[in-house]
Protein backbone atom coordinates (compact mmCIF):
# COMPACT_ATOMS: atom_id res chain seq x y z
CA UNK A 1 0.00 0.00 0.00
CA UNK A 2 2.70 2.06 1.38
CA UNK A 3 4.58 1.98 -2.34
CA UNK A 4 1.36 2.31 -4.32
CA UNK A 5 0.56 5.79 -2.12
CA UNK A 6 4.11 6.99 -3.04
CA UNK A 7 3.71 6.31 -6.71
CA UNK A 8 0.49 7.98 -6.83
CA UNK A 9 2.10 11.11 -4.69
CA UNK A 10 4.55 11.40 -7.20
CA UNK A 11 2.79 10.26 -10.68
CA UNK A 12 4.10 13.67 -12.02
CA UNK A 13 7.77 12.07 -12.25
CA UNK A 14 6.39 10.49 -15.81
CA UNK A 15 7.42 14.46 -16.74
CA UNK A 16 11.15 13.13 -16.47
CA UNK A 17 10.54 10.79 -19.57
CA UNK A 18 11.49 14.01 -21.53
CA UNK A 19 14.86 13.53 -21.54
CA UNK A 20 14.82 10.12 -23.36
CA UNK A 21 14.01 12.83 -26.22
CA UNK A 22 16.47 15.93 -25.45
CA UNK A 23 19.25 13.69 -24.26
CA UNK A 24 19.73 11.64 -27.39
CA UNK A 25 19.26 14.68 -29.51
CA UNK A 26 21.31 16.79 -27.92
CA UNK A 27 24.21 14.79 -28.26
CA UNK A 28 23.59 13.58 -32.18
CA UNK A 29 23.86 17.64 -32.20
CA UNK A 30 26.88 17.30 -30.39
CA UNK A 31 28.26 15.02 -32.25
CA UNK A 32 27.38 15.84 -35.77
CA UNK A 33 27.52 20.01 -35.84
CA UNK A 34 31.03 20.28 -35.83
CA UNK A 35 31.98 22.16 -39.36
CA UNK A 36 29.78 24.77 -41.43
CA UNK A 37 27.85 26.32 -38.47
CA UNK A 38 27.03 29.65 -38.63
CA UNK A 39 29.29 31.71 -36.56
CA UNK A 40 27.17 33.40 -33.45
CA UNK A 41 29.23 36.93 -32.58
CA UNK A 42 27.96 40.33 -31.14
CA UNK A 43 30.75 43.23 -31.19
CA UNK A 44 29.41 43.56 -27.09
CA UNK A 45 31.89 39.97 -27.36
CA UNK A 46 34.70 41.99 -27.81
CA UNK A 47 34.27 43.90 -24.73
CA UNK A 48 33.50 41.42 -22.31
CA UNK A 49 36.73 39.88 -20.37
CA UNK A 50 37.42 36.52 -19.90
CA UNK A 51 37.39 36.09 -16.02
CA UNK A 52 37.95 32.19 -14.76
CA UNK A 53 36.28 32.72 -11.62
CA UNK A 54 33.02 32.87 -12.84
CA UNK A 55 33.66 28.76 -13.55
CA UNK A 56 31.70 28.74 -10.16
CA UNK A 57 28.00 30.37 -10.71
CA UNK A 58 28.87 28.07 -14.33
CA UNK A 59 28.73 24.79 -12.92
CA UNK A 60 27.02 25.16 -9.85
CA UNK A 61 23.95 25.78 -12.43
CA UNK A 62 23.72 21.92 -12.57
CA UNK A 63 22.97 22.02 -9.19
CA UNK A 64 20.76 25.21 -8.92
CA UNK A 65 18.86 23.68 -11.24
CA UNK A 66 18.39 20.47 -9.89
CA UNK A 67 17.35 21.62 -6.78
CA UNK A 68 14.52 23.91 -7.56
CA UNK A 69 13.29 21.78 -10.14
CA UNK A 70 13.66 19.18 -7.09
CA UNK A 71 11.57 21.79 -4.71
CA UNK A 72 8.84 22.02 -7.16
CA UNK A 73 8.49 18.29 -7.61
CA UNK A 74 8.17 17.67 -4.24
CA UNK A 75 5.68 20.52 -2.17
CA UNK A 76 4.24 21.64 -5.25
CA UNK A 77 3.12 19.54 -8.41
CA UNK A 78 1.46 22.22 -10.29
CA UNK A 79 4.12 24.51 -10.42
CA UNK A 80 6.10 21.79 -11.10
CA UNK A 81 3.96 21.49 -14.56
CA UNK A 82 4.15 24.90 -15.11
CA UNK A 83 8.03 24.58 -14.73
CA UNK A 84 8.54 21.92 -17.00
CA UNK A 85 6.13 22.92 -19.48
CA UNK A 86 8.26 25.93 -19.39
CA UNK A 87 11.90 24.57 -19.99
CA UNK A 88 10.84 21.83 -21.81
CA UNK A 89 9.10 24.17 -24.64
CA UNK A 90 12.55 26.00 -24.87
CA UNK A 91 14.53 23.50 -25.01
CA UNK A 92 12.61 21.66 -27.37
CA UNK A 93 12.42 25.28 -29.71
CA UNK A 94 16.92 25.23 -29.12
CA UNK A 95 16.88 21.55 -30.31
CA UNK A 96 15.07 22.72 -33.47
CA UNK A 97 16.95 25.99 -34.20
CA UNK A 98 20.47 23.57 -33.69
CA UNK A 99 19.04 21.35 -36.21
CA UNK A 100 18.16 24.17 -38.94
CA UNK A 101 20.13 26.55 -37.99
CA UNK A 102 23.57 24.59 -36.86
CA UNK A 103 25.50 27.39 -34.93
CA UNK A 104 28.64 27.86 -32.80
CA UNK A 105 31.06 30.49 -31.20
CA UNK A 106 34.78 31.60 -31.83
CA UNK A 107 35.07 33.05 -28.79
CA UNK A 108 36.99 31.16 -26.55
CA UNK A 109 40.84 32.35 -25.46
CA UNK A 110 43.71 30.61 -27.45
CA UNK A 111 45.59 30.11 -24.11
CA UNK A 112 44.56 30.57 -20.32
CA UNK A 113 47.41 32.87 -19.21
CA UNK A 114 46.62 31.98 -15.48
CA UNK A 115 47.13 29.29 -13.90
CA UNK A 116 44.68 28.25 -10.62
CA UNK A 117 42.01 25.81 -10.13
CA UNK A 118 39.41 28.01 -11.70
CA UNK A 119 41.23 27.90 -15.34
CA UNK A 120 41.83 24.14 -14.53
CA UNK A 121 38.10 23.99 -14.52
CA UNK A 122 37.33 26.04 -17.31
CA UNK A 123 40.01 23.98 -19.53
CA UNK A 124 37.76 21.01 -18.28
CA UNK A 125 34.49 22.69 -19.39
CA UNK A 126 36.02 23.20 -22.69
CA UNK A 127 37.34 20.26 -23.50
CA UNK A 128 34.15 18.08 -22.38
CA UNK A 129 31.48 20.94 -24.52
CA UNK A 130 32.14 21.76 -27.77
CA UNK A 131 31.27 25.52 -28.91
CA UNK A 132 28.61 24.90 -30.84
CA UNK A 133 25.03 24.66 -30.75
CA UNK A 134 24.86 27.88 -28.80
CA UNK A 135 21.81 29.83 -29.59
CA UNK A 136 20.12 29.75 -27.70
CA UNK A 137 21.48 29.90 -24.45
CA UNK A 138 19.94 26.52 -22.62
CA UNK A 139 22.17 27.98 -19.32
CA UNK A 140 20.20 31.25 -19.61
CA UNK A 141 16.84 29.46 -20.56
CA UNK A 142 16.66 27.16 -17.88
CA UNK A 143 17.76 29.98 -15.67
CA UNK A 144 15.22 32.12 -16.53
CA UNK A 145 12.80 29.24 -16.64
CA UNK A 146 13.11 28.25 -12.24
CA UNK A 147 13.52 32.33 -11.42
CA UNK A 148 9.99 32.73 -13.10
CA UNK A 149 8.97 29.70 -11.41
CA UNK A 150 9.94 30.77 -7.95
CA UNK A 151 8.72 34.43 -8.81
CA UNK A 152 5.21 32.61 -9.05
CA UNK A 153 5.22 29.87 -6.35
CA UNK A 154 3.22 30.63 -2.80
CA UNK A 155 5.42 28.34 -0.60
CA UNK A 156 8.45 31.04 -1.78
CA UNK A 157 5.94 34.29 -0.82
CA UNK A 158 7.44 35.32 2.34
CA UNK A 159 10.91 33.77 2.09
CA UNK A 160 12.40 37.36 0.77
CA UNK A 161 15.93 36.34 1.44
CA UNK A 162 15.91 33.13 0.21
CA UNK A 163 14.36 34.49 -3.32
CA UNK A 164 16.41 37.46 -3.38
CA UNK A 165 19.94 34.80 -3.08
CA UNK A 166 18.09 33.03 -6.25
CA UNK A 167 17.04 35.95 -8.29
CA UNK A 168 21.19 37.03 -7.55
CA UNK A 169 22.83 33.69 -7.99
CA UNK A 170 20.69 33.28 -11.34
CA UNK A 171 22.09 36.73 -12.38
CA UNK A 172 25.39 35.60 -11.73
CA UNK A 173 25.03 32.35 -13.55
CA UNK A 174 23.72 34.47 -16.92
CA UNK A 175 26.54 36.57 -16.63
CA UNK A 176 29.01 33.53 -16.32
CA UNK A 177 28.02 31.94 -19.61
CA UNK A 178 29.95 35.58 -21.21
CA UNK A 179 32.57 35.96 -19.46
CA UNK A 180 33.80 32.41 -19.49
CA UNK A 181 32.96 33.07 -23.64
CA UNK A 182 31.07 30.29 -23.42
CA UNK A 183 27.91 32.20 -25.05
CA UNK A 184 27.70 35.19 -27.22
CA UNK A 185 25.74 38.27 -25.86
CA UNK A 186 23.43 37.19 -28.97
CA UNK A 187 22.99 33.46 -27.40
CA UNK A 188 21.89 35.82 -24.30
CA UNK A 189 19.65 37.60 -25.72
CA UNK A 190 17.91 34.69 -27.57
CA UNK A 191 17.14 33.05 -24.89
CA UNK A 192 15.70 36.23 -23.20
CA UNK A 193 13.96 36.94 -26.13
CA UNK A 194 12.19 32.96 -26.29
CA UNK A 195 11.63 33.24 -22.36
CA UNK A 196 9.62 36.47 -22.60
CA UNK A 197 7.60 34.46 -25.64
CA UNK A 198 6.64 31.51 -23.65
CA UNK A 199 6.08 33.45 -20.34
CA UNK A 200 2.81 34.61 -21.57
CA UNK A 201 1.27 31.16 -22.86
CA UNK A 202 2.52 29.47 -19.23
CA UNK A 203 1.79 32.18 -16.14
CA UNK A 204 -0.48 34.52 -17.58
CA UNK A 205 -3.40 32.27 -17.85
CA UNK A 206 -2.93 30.83 -14.16
CA UNK A 207 -2.93 34.44 -13.30
CA UNK A 208 -6.18 35.34 -14.93
CA UNK A 209 -8.08 31.69 -13.20
CA UNK A 210 -6.60 32.94 -9.53
CA UNK A 211 -10.03 35.06 -8.47
CA UNK A 212 -9.77 38.82 -8.58
CA UNK A 213 -10.11 40.31 -5.10
CA UNK A 214 -13.25 41.83 -5.50
CA UNK A 215 -15.06 38.59 -6.60
CA UNK A 216 -13.18 36.73 -3.61
CA UNK A 217 -15.35 35.97 -0.30
CA UNK A 218 -15.95 37.70 2.98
Amino acid sequence: MKITAFLKKYSHAWVFLYGLIYMPWFLYLENHVSKDYYLIHSPLDDYIPFIEYFIVPYLLWFVFIAVIVGYFFFTNKKGFYRLCAFMFTGMTIFLIVCTVFPNGLDLRPDTLTRDNIFTDLVRLVYAADTPTNVLPSIHVFNTLSVIFAVAHDEGMKNRKRLKGFIYIFGTLIILSTMFLKQHSVTDVFAAMVMAGIIYPFVYVPARRKAPKLSHQPI
